[in-house]
Order: structure tokens, then C-alpha cells, then sequence
């Protein structure tokens, strides 16, 4: 199976001096779904923005698709779904869904098709012109999911996306999440603190304390 992200021997160190990486190793093979699972500060994050790069690592390298992490990002070959949705609040639910797609130099016409379908994906077909402001923050966060999944992206990048929801909504989200995942064997990176939501979906799961990666399993 081919590796599509690829970090060896990745540290980071701040400027402060606090050193957030140590020896990390970590494979992603195309279609995988990986989770790295681990407390609050342990560097799981920080991980994740490295092979985004919104970040540089101390020492190490990275390649996604064969490729640095800074050409991948120039290349829009990623999407990325944060803990809070980032959205536009003077842009309309469809308006910030199709942004990503106007970087891609899509029709109007395309792009409002692709919108509509994403919608009707995370099953919002009735809020397309509404603005962030008049959805809860569920809803918002399924939007963001939409607009990274918009442009079809080969790897998704997940940190945290449902830490800021509240329980009912967050098991709301992994249902669509693993609905998603039965439909579409996208590649996915998927940061949390918490095993439980990425039981039933993850093909491997990194475990990091203190940042390292000290356990891997299948």
C-alpha cells in the first residue's frame, strides 16, 4: 500500500524552548483513516499543522504525495477541518463551502452544483443561504466539513473538529463522520483526546504522550 504522508524523525522546538516533538515516525497509507490519540499538550496538533505545514519542524522531514508539505500545500492537495469552522461570516453556508472552489478557478455553475451536493452531504440542503451566525455550532462545523471535502481533496487533515461541541452533538457528528467514511475511503488524519470517537473508524491509531508517539496499533 502506498504511503501518501511520510515524517521521519520529526522534532519541534519553540522559540520559547519548549520542545513540543521528539523522534516521531508516522506513515499514512492511501485510503487509511489514522488517528493520533493523546492528552491536551502532548504535540498531536502541533504534528498535524507540520505535515500541513503551518508549521516547520526543528529537524526531520516530511512528504506528502511524494512531495514537501509546503509544495502540497501549494498545491491544495488537502483539506483541513480545525475545532472551531472558521468560517466567513459575511459569506452565505453555500458561499463558503464553493470559496475553496473559486481557488480552483470553478464554474459558477460547477461550483454551485458542487455546494448543493455538499449540503446535501452533511444534510443541511435547506440552510445553503443562511450565514454562519444563524446556525448552531454543529451545523457550522459540518459546514466546515463540507467546504474541506468540497474541492475533493486526496487527504483530509482533522484536529480536533468536534472538541468544542456539546455530547449529543459531538455523537451526532461521529455518526456522520463514520457515515462519511463508509461512502467515501478517503485518507484522513484525525486528531483527538478522546479514543472513543474514532473507535469504530480508524484503521491505525498513534498513541502520544509528552511528544512522542509511544504506541501504535491496527
Amino acid at each position: 500500500m502506498e504511503d501518501l504522508v511520510i515524517a521521519q524523525g520529526i522534532n519541534k522546538r519553540f522559540a520559547s524552548g519548549i520542545e513540543a516533538l521528539r523522534d516521531i515516525d508516522l506513515s499514512i497509507a492511501r485510503g487509511q483513516f489514522v488517528s493520533i490519540v493523546g492528552p491536551s499538550g502532548c504535540g498531536k496538533s502541533t504534528l498535524l499543522r507540520l505535515i500541513g505545514d503551518l508549521l516547520e519542524p526543528t529537524a526531520g522531514t516530511i512528504s506528502v504525495f511524494a512531495k514537501t508539505a509546503h509544495q502540497a500545500r501549494l498545491d491544495q492537495d488537502y483539506g483541513m477541518v480545525f475545532q472551531h469552522p472558521g468560517l466567513f461570516d459575511w459569506r452565505s453556508v453555500a458561499a463558503n463551502i464553493e470559496l475553496p472552489l473559486e481557488l480552483h478557478d470553478w464554474t459558477k455553475a460547477n461550483r454551485s452544483a458542487r455546494s448543493a451536493a455538499m449540503l446535501e452531504l452533511v444534510r443541511l440542503e435547506e440552510f445553503g443561504g443562511h450565514y454562519p451566525r444563524q446556525l448552531s455550532g454543529g451545523m457550522q462545523q459540518r459546514v466546515s466539513i463540507a467546504r474541506a471535502l468540497s474541492f475533493k481533496p486526496r487527504l483530509l487533515l482533522m484536529d480536533e473538529p468536534f472538541g468544542a461541541l456539546d455530547a449529543l452533538t459531538r455523537e451526532r457528528m461521529q455518526l456522520d463522520l463514520a457515515q462519511l467514511r463508509s461512502s467515501d475511503h478517503r485518507t484522513v488524519l484525525f486528531i483527538t483526546h478522546d479514543f472513543g470517537v474514532v473507535a469504530d473508524i480508524a484503521d491505525k491509531v498513534a498513541v502520544m504522550q509528552e511528544g512522542r508517539i509511544v504506541e501504535t496499533g491496527t
